[in-house]
């Protein structure tokens, strides 16, 4: 109370009412009211409490007696006015935006008149006051979102009931999980922005909705036709029946010269003199209508005029505000993007670390199974080394016993020409003697028979004398030389059996095989030794094995040879850091100072030149950029339409797709009134919404 009564003046003597006002964010309980204030003190108090300074965009709101809302009239009392007390005694009101900007991002200057904005819309859109598109309302959702909970997070919130109006999710047939996902979709793009840019863009999506910034209230022309009067920055608009897209027809600010109220009837006067009448349903509401015009009509006017010293004052302090702000957020940008240039260094650096432990894992590995090969190999060395002296010893003992065969062989071979001469020199006397026994046969057979038979007797014992004389030389001889042939003949098949065994000896010596374990010995390695004898065709069968099944015992030592000779990735210190300097840059670049012809102006009004050039230029892309994805996720959402929710509202909006709000409400028509019938009546607010002057007033007097 002590902060009022110094806001009041200390003036709270007499009846006193107390009010109670609604701001979009907080409740100003127990405001004392001294009965001769007017609209304005309320209002001026309010603005006070809350540090606004744009309060020529506000107005206070009730609910008369006949629950219509109304505006309070800044220049009435209070009292005078129907304001009804509420179940507490206190007078009730909203604290509301009451005159619409034409462009949001030029007109609203203070942070504070831009909050109210958004979460007033915000509001509209969702007790479906603002019309709004599936897609047009996911992506304000997206805003909104960013504004309220910062950057998107995997387990950040989303309540699509909080977002979302009920005729949007209900139209489509998608369960709230799809609607968060695609809510989710949109709110990564807005990654980095404040809550201020978060709002800022809310408010530029949601100005051009066909429905932003109208204020509607029911009026009847002369013919008593239920009609809407719609009041926005632009003008005004004639609407009917369920449809508040398209006005039929809509006459700008630019084309009114005056409005004025009498007998409670309205009369709004144009450039060219005419006069169009109508009056309002209810006639509680007249003056907030008459009001309402006025007020807007006169933003209208002071909009194309130089902005009052305090306008500009407020512009400067936004602005180095604004620019602080900017600098900040580019301050904080560039710590984030250092923070994330630094996190993405480091977890480059930990995986080079991971990778360089693996890489060491591998080699200690690679060491052990070395060191393992090494001592198999070792040990395989030394088994063929025993091995390899056993092949020598069991050489050296095959080269003594070839030796002794050779002698052997030799002393049979000369026992064999001994032999072969004692039987030849035998040969030689058997064949004399033969020749001389024969000699003697002879000589015995031709001697004549000239004995008589009186000397056979005696002749015959001379003849058995000498025959038994020289019966026994021969006879003797004869036994003397079978024993002579008969051990000729033992020594021969001595000499044969000698022989016989000599030559097996030497086909065995040759062709036995050796029973030896073949030792492993490497492909690139010499033969332990070479012999010049008959022993080389044997021994050297056992290297030749040996390196046939060596390169299948050599395989690990080989592996973990190409294994070291294979190029290893580079080190961190090898590798480029990761920088954001490497990027392509985002979005278009800066224009060029000399593209334009600043002449003699100074230097901050050519620095001003080019920022408000670049700005627009970023502007218009962002703004084609939003165009395309809101048609993509506009064709996205029309396979999961449900055409029995269409509303007319949603006939309108498709109608109208393709123009802009300044499009739709100069929409000329292609109709006259007169060749409608009965069905083009029915979707006249599709035909006409311009044309000239006369033929607007005769539309809206036909309506």
């Amino acid at each position: 109370m002590g902060l009022l009564s110094g806001l009041l003046g200390g003036n709270l003597g007499g009846k006193q009412l107390v009010a109670k006002v609604t701001t979009m964010d907080a409740d100003l309980e127990s405001i004392p009211i001294v009965p001769d204030w007017t609209g304005r003190d309320l209002f001026d108090l309010v603005c006070r409490i809350i540090g606004l300074r744009e309060f020529w965009f506000f107005g206070l709101q009730y609910e008369n007696k006949k629950n219509i809302s109304c505006w309070l009239q800044m220049d009435k009392k209070i009292s005078k006015q129907d304001v009804p007390k509420g179940v507490d005694g206190h007078l009730h009101f909203l604290f509301l935006v009451k005159f619409y900007p034409e462009d949001v991002e030029e007109e609203l200057i203070q942070d504070l008149t831009r909050h109210l904005f958004f979460v007033q819309i915000k509001q509209a859109i969702l007790t479906q006051d603002l019309y709004c598109s599936a897609e047009a309302a996911v992506l304000l959702a997206s805003y909104g979102v960013q504004a309220i909970h910062g950057d998107c997070a995997e387990d950040a919130p989303v309540d699509v009931a909080k977002y979302l109006p009920a005729n949007v999710t209900s139209q489509y047939d998608m369960t709230v999980d799809m609607w968060q996902e695609r809510i989710r979709r949109w709110w990564t793009h807005n990654a980095g922005q404040s809550r201020e840019d978060a709002e800022m863009e809310y408010l530029r999506v949601a100005q051009d909705l066909e429905m932003y910034g109208i204020q509607y209230y029911p009026i009847q022309n002369k013919k008593e036709t239920d009609l809407q009067l719609g009041v926005s920055a632009q003008g005004i608009g004639i609407y009917k029946g369920a449809n508040r897209i398209t006005p039929r027809p809509f006459f700008s600010w630019s084309e009114i010269r005056n409005i004025s109220f009498k007998n409670k009837q309205f009369n709004m006067k144009t450039v060219d003199k005419s006069t169009i009448s109508f009056q309002a349903k209810d006639h509680s509401i007249n003056m907030s209508i008459l009001e309402l015009c006025i007020g807007t009509h006169n933003l209208y006017l002071r909009r194309r005029q130089p902005d009052i010293l305090e306008v500009q004052q407020m512009k400067a302090q936004a602005k180095e505000e604004r620019i602080r702000k900017q600098d900040e957020q580019n301050r904080l940008q560039k710590e984030r993007e250092e923070r994330m240039q630094a996190e993405t260094e480091r977890n480059q650096l930990r995986n080079d670390m991971q990778t360089l432990n693996e890489q060491l894992h591998l080699a200690q590995e690679q060491a052990r199974k070395s060191d393992e090969n090494a001592t198999i190999f070792s040990t395989k060395a030394r088994t063929a080394e025993d091995e390899i002296k056993e092949l020598l010893k069991r050489a050296e003992d095959a080269e003594k016993e070839t030796q002794r065969m050779k002698i052997t062989y030799l002393q049979c071979d000369g026992m064999r020409r001994m032999m072969e001469e004692e039987i030849r020199e035998k040969e030689l006397a058997m064949q004399r003697m033969s020749m001389s026994i024969g000699d003697m046969s002879m000589q015995n057979w031709q001697q004549p028979r000239q004995a008589t038979h009186f000397a056979s007797q005696a002749m015959m014992g001379q003849e058995n004398g000498w025959m038994m004389h020289n019966g026994n030389q021969p006879m003797s001889n004869s036994h003397h030389d079978v024993m002579s042939n008969t051990s000729s003949a033992d020594e021969e098949r001595e000499a044969a059996r000698q022989w016989d065994e000599l030559q097996r000896a030497q086909r065995s010596a040759s062709t036995q095989p050796m029973l030896v374990h073949t030792p492993q010995i490497m492909p690139n390695s010499t033969p332990p030794f070479r012999s010049s004898n008959s022993y080389d065709s044997t021994t050297t069968a056992a290297p030749a094995t040996a390196t046939a099944t060596t390169p299948a015992t050599a395989t690990t030592p080989t592996t973990s040879s190409n294994d070291s000779t294979a190029p290893t990735p580079p080190l961190p210190s090898q590798q480029s850091p990761f920088s954001l300097k490497h990027l392509p840059p985002v979005g278009p670049p800066p224009p060029d100072p000399s593209a334009f012809d600043v002449g003699n102006l100074p230097n901050e009004i050519a620095q001003l030149k080019n920022t408000l050039d670049k700005s627009k230029l970023d502007y218009n892309n962002r703004t084609k950029h939003f165009k395309a994805t809101l048609q993509e996720f506009r064709t996205e959402l029309e396979g999961l339409k449900r055409e029995e929710r269409v509303t007319e509202l949603d006939r309108a909006h498709a109608a109208n797709l393709g123009r802009d709000r300044g499009d739709t409400l100069r929409m000329p028509r292609s109709k006259s009134v007169s060749s409608l019938d009965s069905s083009d009546h029915e979707w006249y607010w599709c035909v006409s919404a311009s044309g000239s002057m006369q033929r607007r007033i005769a539309t809206f007097e036909g309506l």
